[in-house]
């Protein structure tokens, strides 16, 4: 949209300029496509004329793209009003005074000799000039035309619109001489009394995955909260199109409106939405702030600078919240060093920011960032279920042990089969639930507290090893001491048992039957014992497997989907029956046969 001579015009974008018409005779119009066209570095690449302007890559920024083709579509060639007005000098835009200023030599000597132009944030640009250009004659800016200004300027703002002004003087002749000495350091050229020529505005419409990525945030607790040069009316209208802003949630400007009062009169903390333009918060205390992000839960900061960007970051550290911000240009980077998770754009970014930022984002897309927190939150659970997986195979390995020291009783379990599962049957189901897909509500969880709820923490460690890893513990000394019964050693028997049964110049101990056993016949029934224990801890990690696959979920609402987890089901359960029946493992391994029936004493546990 444009707006001059008192007037908004909808501009014609299509290529062929068969859409919407306004009066391109205006010599107002005239003077607004020249300001737009050379207060511009934007340049179309090399190589390029062939192709439709709609479609021509651009180097310069968004916005100069924009009105790059949009004169370049109405008005013709821009690099040929270019030459026709060659630069003299220029000063940049910045975020500080928020205009770009170039000063030419004037296409139209009968004009003036040198002419000076002028774009940036409207409001600017409204207050460096004295006059306005209407129908082509200069007429003084007066109260009336500064509220025209400012009903249109809310009107474009609140689509959404991004807003420029634009302005212009013919300097005189008699002052800027042939060859006058220019200097944009120390401006010898006016910076004010200029000539307001009109409003152009641009959408640069948010990626359709934005609102859904938003929406995702909020159900997982993350609080987005817009930063923005942008003007506020044209902030607000984004930040409700994206979703930032709820639909139903007022600001305080809003309740004012609606209860036709002043906004001095509203209670800031009746409003859960919160827009604050940068002069505000230039003003602000770090009191004044806290209160702010602490009572609004949506929040957008507009018209700010980067370096007020830190500011809010160190606001929000204060909160006692984790910060990631983004940024793109070099003024960015002491906010993203300071935030927690400093992203910088890949496609946009400079390399200041790169190189400040502790993640680049490669599609310059909001949305990859919550990707990002999602997969982020992946791997964490994934990690937390092989840590706990791995960690409860240590008690029923380490019992038998103390079991054998306290009790005196015959070692229930080897050396040679506990690393039989630390390194053989354990492996591939350990590693198969870093392959478990999200469960269902991984975006719909508070963020977790970083300092109780850390990988390996006090529940995850009670759980391994004082729930499931002690319940393990029991399948195996169950089948352990059905074997041994089965023998005719009696549980009551064995305690105080082992000296003689280890001792290999004691050739017969009595069970409990009065059966006398050579030291080579209580050794094969330890080592059977040592297989059953071994395989009773593989069936109980069928368990443990599943009982892991979920951290919160239903085991039957995940579903059984990882291949690689079924995989590793079956493959321990292979592996404990290979090491029990095949030839050889007697000697090598000392691993004896079980019988089919032993198999299932560990299953109720």
């Amino acid at each position: 949209h444009m707006w001059f001579d008192n007037q908004i015009h909808e501009a014609d974008t299509t290529e062929d300029q068969s859409g919407a018409a306004f009066d391109k005779s205006s010599p107002t119009w005239a003077a607004l496509s020249r300001v737009a066209a050379l207060c511009n570095r934007a340049v179309f690449q090399a190589g390029q004329e062939k192709l439709p302007i709609l479609k021509r890559s651009v180097a310069g920024d968004a916005s100069e793209s924009a009105l790059l083709k949009c004169i370049e579509l109405c008005c013709g060639s821009v690099q040929q009003m270019r030459d026709q007005n060659p630069k003299i000098v220029e000063i940049p835009f910045n975020s500080t005074n928020k205009y770009q200023l170039s000063t030419h030599e004037n296409g139209k000597p009968e004009e003036s000799r040198y002419l000076l132009v002028m774009k940036g944030a409207p409001e600017r640009i409204l207050d460096r000039c004295s006059k306005i250009l209407l129908n082509g004659e200069e007429q003084e800016l007066n109260e009336e035309m500064k509220e025209a200004f400012q009903n249109a300027y809310l009107e474009l703002g609140g689509l959404g619109e991004r807003v420029l002004g634009f302005c212009h003087l013919a300097l005189p002749n008699d002052t800027y001489t042939e060859g006058y000495p220019f200097d944009a350091d120390e401006p010898n050229f006016p910076l004010a009394d200029l000539c307001f020529v009109g409003l152009m505005s641009m959408i640069d419409p948010p990626r359709a995955a934005v609102p859904d990525a938003v929406g995702k945030c909020r159900s997982a607790g993350i609080k987005v909260i817009m930063v923005t040069g942008d003007h506020p009316i044209t902030a607000k209208a984004i930040a409700k199109g994206v979703g930032i802003i709820s639909e139903g949630n007022e600001t305080i400007e809003d309740i004012a409106a609606r209860l036709n009062i002043p906004s001095s009169q509203v209670n800031p903390r009746d409003a859960k939405a919160c827009v604050v333009h940068g002069s505000e918060l230039k003003d602000l205390t770090a009191e004044q702030l806290d209160d702010i992000l602490h009572y609004h839960t949506e929040i957008v900061f507009a018209r700010t600078s980067p370096q007020q960007k830190l500011i809010i970051v160190e606001g929000c550290q204060r909160q006692g919240a984790i910060v990631a911000v983004t940024g793109d240009g070099v003024n960015d980077s002491p906010a993203l060093k300071k935030a927690d998770i400093g992203v910088a754009m890949g496609i946009a970014g400079s390399d200041v920011s790169k190189q400040a930022a502790d993640m680049i984002l490669l599609d310059d897309n909001f949305a990859s960032i919550v990707t990002g927190v999602e997969e982020g939150r992946l791997i964490f659970d994934n990690l937390k279920k092989s840590i706990a997986y791995t960690l409860t195979s240590n008690i029923p390995e380490i019992t038998p042990f103390l079991f054998f020291i306290i009790a005196n009783v015959p070692l229930p379990l080897g050396t040679v089969t506990i690393l039989c599962i630390d390194l053989g049957t354990d492996m591939v189901p350990a590693i198969s639930l870093a392959y478990e897909q999200a469960e269902s509500d991984i975006m719909k969880r508070q963020p977790r507290n970083p300092k109780t709820d850390k990988l390996v923490n006090e529940r995850l460690i009670s759980m391994a090893y004082g729930q499931i890893g002690m319940i393990q513990a029991l399948g195996g000394f169950f089948t352990y001491f059905v074997i041994l019964a089965e023998n005719g050693f009696l549980p009551s028997d064995l305690i105080g048992k082992r000296v003689a049964w280890d001792d290999r110049w004691i050739s017969e101990v009595e069970d409990s039957y009065g059966q006398q056993w050579t030291y080579e016949q209580r050794k094969i029934v330890e080592f059977t014992c040592h297989t059953s224990f071994f395989v009773s801890i593989v069936i109980v990690q069928w368990a443990d497997l599943i009982i892991c696959k979920t951290r919160r979920n239903s085991v039957f609402q995940q579903g059984m989907k990882n291949k690689i987890l079924i995989f590793g089901l079956f493959e321990e359960t292979a592996l404990a029956a290979f090491l029990s029946y095949c030839p050889g493992t007697d000697i090598a391994l000392r691993m004896y046969p079980l019988k089919p029936n032993w198999w299932f004493c560990a299953f109720p546990y």
